[in-house]
C-alpha cells in the first residue's frame, strides 16, 4: 500500500517556506491543479545548470524525487525543453524553480536512482 500524499498546493507553499528557512529562492513557474498536480522542481545552480526532479513512487509505493534530467547538470534550454514536454502530458503539472548553488533542497528526500 502507498503512503498518502499532500494536496499539491499544501505540498508547493510548505517547500517553498523551508527554501526560505534555508535562505533559498523558490518560485511558482507554473501553477497546477490545487489537489493532485504532478510536482516538478528545477533547480538551479548556476547560469546554464539546471536539475529537474520529478516526485516518484518507489516499488514499495513510497514518495520520493528523482533526477529526471540525468546525473549531471543540464543547460537551461534542455531543463526549459524537459519541463514544457511533462507539462504537455500532464496540463495539471506544478513547477517550482529553486536557487541552490550547491544543489541541496531542504524537502527533496528521499531521492530515488534511475
Amino acid at each position: 500500500m502507498s503512503e498518502p500524499k499532500l494536496k499539491a498546493k499544501l505540498f508547493i507553499h510548505a517547500a517553498i517556506r523551508q527554501c526560505g528557512l534555508h535562505f533559498q529562492q523558490a518560485v511558482v513557474a507554473r501553477k497546477g491543479d490545487d489537489d493532485s498536480g504532478t510536482i516538478l522542481v528545477r533547480v538551479i545552480e548556476g547560469r546554464d545548470r539546471n536539475r529537474v526532479y520529478a516526485q516518484v513512487r518507489d516499488i514499495q509505493g513510497r514518495l520520493g524525487w528523482m533526477c529526471a534530467t540525468g546525473s549531471e547538470p543540464v543547460d537551461d534550454q534542455r531543463a526549459d525543453a524537459y519541463v514544457a514536454r511533462a507539462c504537455a502530458v500532464d496540463s495539471d503539472s506544478w513547477v517550482l524553480d529553486v536557487e541552490s548553488p550547491d544543489g541541496n533542497v531542504p524537502f527533496l528526500q528521499p531521492m530515488f536512482s534511475a
